[in-house]
């Protein structure tokens, strides 16, 4: 796996999210503005359902764009609102003395790392500005030194690439644009490959997985974390056994099997936007 396989899933998912959420956009600006909005892929729909004879999906179009906007905001209110709960709780159980520790250790004067009193092994990095690490003394009892700090290189990789702000981005397109069904795979399919990248990241700066397989085998022994519902990156969350198996055999090929079925729908959905648009601008 490669970063270049995971910039890809993102931009592809970006263009195909921004193009249909920009044109809801103008659409609703139009209704809300008066506005002439020209080449609107909405506006183009409600003249070629007259043109055929289907005026009353009109309703159905206006329907949906409802729909994404408000489950839009919804989403991000619910991310805000339950990010900033957790942010609150860790900061009532913050270890002044071991949060202290840790960024002196790695030299972050941003105050990159966060240790909370819990006894459930946590490493989470999350934040979309100034992304956190946030580490349980759970985890830090659990591990030795090298695997903490195998774990701490790992949370580092999601921090230096704002990994949670890019789940996030990817989650809200999933989710709100359920009719691209595509793009729930690219979701899922990032934070696979930004979990083997990270671990990667992490084995290169021991240069040893002897730590990072060790620490992986003890968190599964443990159990899942249970899931928030906030976006942000673990380090114990995602794809353990495959990503403990790809350790094992790192030179191991492995090919995406991408859903064809959900690949050819999401496509003929897409071209039939496209098609729209360019009926717009004949």
């Amino acid at each position: 796996m490669s970063k270049r396989q995971s910039s890809f899933i993102f931009f592809l998912s970006l263009v195909i999210s921004g193009t249909i959420f920009i044109q809801m956009a103008l659409y609703v600006l139009s209704l809300l503005a008066g506005w002439n909005v020209k080449f609107n892929i909405v506006e183009v729909c409600h003249s070629w359902m007259k043109a055929i004879g289907f005026s009353s999906l009109e309703y159905v179009l206006d329907a949906l764009v409802i729909y994404t906007f408000l489950f839009s905001i919804w989403h991000i209110g619910s991310q805000f609102f339950y990010a900033s709960r957790l942010k609150n709780h860790f900061e009532q159980y913050k270890d002044n003395l071991l949060t202290n520790n840790m960024n002196q250790t790695y030299g972050s004067k941003k105050k990159d790392f966060l240790i909370v009193s819990n006894p459930a092994p946590i490493a989470i990095t999350m934040g979309f500005i100034c992304p956190k690490i946030v580490i349980s003394t759970g985890l830090i009892n659990l591990l030795t030194d090298e695997e903490l700090k195998a774990v701490v290189s790992h949370e580092i990789y999601h921090k230096e690439n704002r990994d949670p702000l890019k789940i996030f981005l990817l989650s809200l397109c999933a989710s709100t644009i359920g009719y691209i069904p595509i793009l729930k795979w690219f979701n899922h399919q990032y934070r696979i490959i930004q979990e083997v990248l990270a671990d990667e990241f992490a084995i290169k700066k021991q240069e040893t997985s002897v730590n990072l397989g060790s620490a992986l085998l003890k968190m599964l022994k443990v159990g899942k974390q249970e899931k928030m519902p906030f976006a942000y990156a673990s380090f114990a969350d995602t794809s353990l056994n495959y990503r403990i198996e790809y350790m094992l055999d790192p030179l191991k090929d492995v090919q995406w099997k991408v859903p064809l079925k959900k690949a050819f729908l999401s496509l003929a959905i897409f071209i039939l936007i496209c098609v729209f648009f360019i009926y717009a601008l004949a």
